[in-house]
């Protein structure tokens, strides 16, 4: 395998998206054999950037045969690192944060939210998906007694760098933001943003610019 830092972030944003083709073929259409051409065509993906991609790994398969799809289910699971459980905090126990926990396809990506979090006393001690939430003064406690890496910010945008501070005090190493700020942390800690905003109004955009052109005949 190459060295991580030399393997473009494109290809890395692609594995999971391998990994969640392959196991849909492992689990729900019984595909023993793939080929490239086939795994980009459910993906919309060139066999060519398939067969880049994965080389950057390691070698698999079989030229002319192509892959064993248990086989390299395992193997991209095992690079991406969801062949095995990793426990996250959640602080925010608002409608996002009750949606985050409930959502049950978390699991098949290796990603557990164990710890529900939140400030609010009227919301501390309430159960979802037989999680009680605790209180946020706890979590340097939670999170070295249960060796947690991971944190999941579902705050307003006012309180998501107090949050991201207390995580990294704690020993938060990569967090995953669904407030719509950014946030400063220092660089060996990870943060991928998800701004719900950015992507509704995207689709908006485009909507507009299609009724725009019809408007015009176009």
């Amino acid at each position: 395998m190459k060295n991580r830092e030399n393997i473009p972030k494109a290809t890395i944003e692609r594995l999971p998206l391998y990994y969640r083709c392959l196991d849909k073929m492992d689990t729900f259409e019984d595909v023993e054999v793939v080929s490239s051409k086939d795994l980009g065509g459910k993906l919309d993906i060139p066999s060519t950037q398939v067969r880049k991609d994965l080389s950057y790994y390691g070698e698999f398969g079989r030229r002319g045969v192509g892959y064993n799809v248990n086989e390299l289910k395992k193997s991209v699971g095992k690079i991406l690192g969801v062949d095995r459980v990793w426990p996250a905090i959640l602080v925010g126990a608002g409608n996002l944060g009750r949606a985050l926990v409930n959502y049950k396809s978390f699991a098949m990506m290796g990603f557990e939210i164990a710890h529900v979090l939140d400030n609010d006393l009227d919301k501390i001690g309430n159960v979802i998906n037989d999680r009680e939430v605790k209180s946020a003064q706890d979590m340097e406690k939670i999170v070295k007694e249960n060796d947690i890496k991971l944190g999941v910010i579902a705050v307003p945008s006012s309180a998501a760098q107090e949050v991201a501070d207390q995580m990294i005090e704690a020993g938060i190493k990569a967090i995953w933001n669904f407030a719509p700020t950014r946030l400063y942390v220092p660089d060996e800690v990870e943060v991928k943003n998800e701004d719900l905003a950015v992507g509704i109004v995207s689709l908006i955009y485009h909507l507009s610019w299609q009724e725009e052109m019809e408007a015009k005949g176009e």
